[in-house]
């Protein structure tokens, strides 16, 4: 007879993905749903009707964020952004204005992640350090900030493909199909991203480095271990 009961082995954890270090898909789908109201609105009411439907629907996730606990800035900045989108639209009288802003924060972005990359201060490690606080340390890890700004490019692809695809729509003043595509391109994407980002991050660090949780940097004179400590 043995001692007493065997001890359950503890599960082995399982391995972290971009995802579980910036959040999940909440914020995404929210972000989501003024402009479908808008196009619903659009189609049932005119102009006025899908500016009402994006605003009342923009205050009702905020109202539910807030409520949910999420930080009051990030809150406010969601509401912002659709009511100057539905100012643009009011303002130029053309419906599918309400997207002009969401073209003009892809163009940017899109800008924003090439430079970071070719500057050595690719935004996926900014993100992903911040998450992890770790502040800078990870730009001392060689292979590390290399990775970064190979999952980086992945992140300016999706940027571009939007502006790609919006700006014609946009042109041609569809906003049922601006609406269709600007949902379909949001969480479908951001998903696509996150696993296509993390794969090219994983695959790039070589064999038997321990991930972006534990950058690796040079010894310092004193004798400090090479791995960062994490706090």
């Amino acid at each position: 007879m043995t001692g007493g009961p065997e001890r359950e082995r503890p599960a082995e954890p399982r391995p972290e993905s971009l995802a579980d270090l910036l959040g999940g898909r909440r914020g995404a789908v929210d972000a989501t749903l003024p402009p479908l109201a808008f196009g619903l609105g659009w189609v049932l009411g005119g102009l006025w009707g899908g500016v009402l439907a994006a605003v009342l629907t923009g205050a009702a996730v905020a109202g539910w964020r807030w409520r949910r606990g999420d930080r009051p800035r990030s809150v406010l900045i969601g509401l912002l952004a659709v009511c100057v989108a539905a100012l643009i639209a009011v303002r130029t009288g053309r419906a599918a204005d309400f997207f002009l802003l969401q073209i003009a924060s892809n163009a940017a972005s899109a800008l924003a992640w090439a430079v970071s990359i070719v500057v050595r201060w690719p935004l996926l490690g900014v993100v992903v350090g911040v998450a992890l606080r770790q502040r800078a340390r990870w730009r001392r890890d060689p292979a590390l900030l290399r990775a970064y700004g190979r999952g980086s490019w992945v992140w300016t692809a999706t940027y571009v493909l939007r502006v790609a695809v919006f700006v014609p729509l946009w042109l041609d003043g569809r906003v049922v199909a601006l609406t269709v595509t600007r949902a379909a391109l949001t969480w479908p994407l951001i998903a696509a991203a996150l696993a296509a980002s993390w794969v090219v991050v994983s695959r790039s660090l070589p064999p038997g480095h321990p991930g972006p949780r534990h950058p690796l940097v040079a010894p310092d004179p004193d004798g400090e271990p090479a791995t960062a400590p994490e706090k």
